[in-house]
């Protein structure tokens, strides 16, 4: 098939490096040049295991191209994905901004042939029947009857995207009159995997029950664990038994006591269906209280380092971006543990092995500079890490502990809960 992706984030880079391996003729669209000049010259614009290796294959093959105009993406183009962000607006809505002028740039620019356009950003339910669909009806006219229009959820983890994507935990494709797309089943053919073909409102709400679950998930278990540390009680005890009961409690994914929820999913999804929840009076205080929850668990790390080790204390940070092995740094509660640290007056170093800060493209880099504006003053070498001597060293995840371990500091604290 020949694909047009617009938007060259995470999702985006890594549909276009898996795509064009299953020998797919691939166009990645976005406005910023630097992302379409790496992706031209066989680089990734993010850091996500085995995409850059997979572009440069692509790229030595001829099968994928980037570039910023419309039109020349979708002259051939039998399906275009659009993987555009939907960030996170004033009030906690979804802005959907970036959605409506690809929609416009797309309905400007239509072929002359049968188009696929496959949505895969998560947007509130009603998106597709009230904006995309009219948008394409009023900007394309009579040549809007051509496209068919689909929503498809993504369920790419980050730093495992690319295994994600071969084997996802389900495929969701919502059409508008819940009908299997003939496009769809091309797209995926060979991926095994539940399929569920339904209405566009049901594929929109997936994502939204998901990550809301995944935040559930990481709040209560933080809960529990702020209880046990209050009794006396040893949360790795009780996360242990908790977690083998798999028929009752479901699996053991984000209930381990430990670090808060960041990234560029769960914290926007949780707001957006407050905001949903809100708006059709829902009254759903659990959903309404994760972000609270959230926030109070990132103040007891800080508090707790503060008692035993007050300020001006040397600290060495090991790990800043949300997850080990990605240079995603959006709404990473490693990012503010350190803004708390420095406005507190200690003494702050930062290392993490996956960031390079002059790479830093896109929401990710504002996202960094906004909230951390020293990011790079605070990053030193694993050199200069065994030649310094720190009073605390933290590993900001379990991942991070061999690191920090690796240098024997004298001290070392990670988030998990013991």
């Amino acid at each position: 098939m020949r694909i047009a992706i617009f938007g060259l984030g995470y999702v985006g880079v890594t549909a276009a490096a898996c795509l064009s391996s299953q020998g797919h003729q691939v166009f990645g669209v976005d406005v910023n040049a630097d992302k379409v000049a790496a992706i031209n010259a066989g680089r990734s614009p993010i850091l996500e295991p085995s995409v850059e290796e997979m572009l440069k294959e692509a790229n030595a093959r001829g099968s994928l191209r980037a570039t910023s105009n419309t039109a020349q993406a979708l002259q051939d183009s039998d399906v275009a994905l659009i993987c555009v962000g939907t960030p996170s607006a004033p009030d906690g809505a979804h802005n959907m901004g970036f959605i409506a002028e690809v929609t416009r740039q797309i309905a400007e620019s239509l072929p002359d042939h049968k188009l696929t356009v496959v949505y895969r950003s998560t947007v509130r339910p009603g998106t597709m029947e009230n904006l995309i669909a009219p948008l394409f009806r009023r900007v394309a006219g009579d040549a809007s009857a051509a496209v068919e229009l689909v929503y498809n959820p993504e369920f790419l983890r980050e730093a495992s995207a690319v295994a994600d994507y071969f084997a996802p935990p389900k495929i969701v494709v919502g059409t508008a009159d819940g009908r299997p797309s003939a496009a769809m089943q091309q797209l995926y053919a060979g991926i095994q995997a539940p399929w569920f073909t339904v209405g566009f409102k049901e594929a929109e709400f997936t994502k939204f029950a998901d990550n809301t679950w995944h935040a559930v998930k990481v709040a209560y278990a933080n809960e529990l664990g702020r209880i046990c540390s209050r009794l006396g009680v040893k949360a790795s005890t009780v996360h242990e038994i908790f977690v083998a009961d798999e028929k009752l409690n479901l699996s053991k994914y984000y209930l381990r006591p430990g670090g808060p929820f960041g990234g560029s999913c769960l914290p926007k999804d949780v707001r957006a269906l407050q905001h949903i929840a809100a708006d059709v009076g829902a009254n759903t205080h659990l959903i309404d209280s994760l972000l609270a929850s959230n926030q109070a668990h990132k103040h007891q790390i800080f508090d707790a380092i503060r008692r035993e080790y007050p300020p001006p204390a040397r600290v060495l940070l090991i790990g800043l971006t949300f997850k080990a092995g990605t240079d995603d740094l959006r709404e990473s509660p490693a990012l503010d543990l350190a803004r708390m640290l420095l406005e507190a007056g200690y003494s702050l170093e930062a290392f993490d092995q996956s960031l390079d800060s002059a790479a830093l493209v896109g929401q990710n880099l504002g996202y960094a500079y906004t909230h951390l504006p020293e990011l790079s003053d605070l990053l030193v070498s694993e050199a200069m890490i065994s030649e310094t001597e720190y009073d605390l060293v933290i590993a900001s995840n379990d991942s991070w502990r061999d690191v920090a371990l690796r240098h024997n500091p004298p001290i070392v604290r990670t988030y998990v809960m013991e």
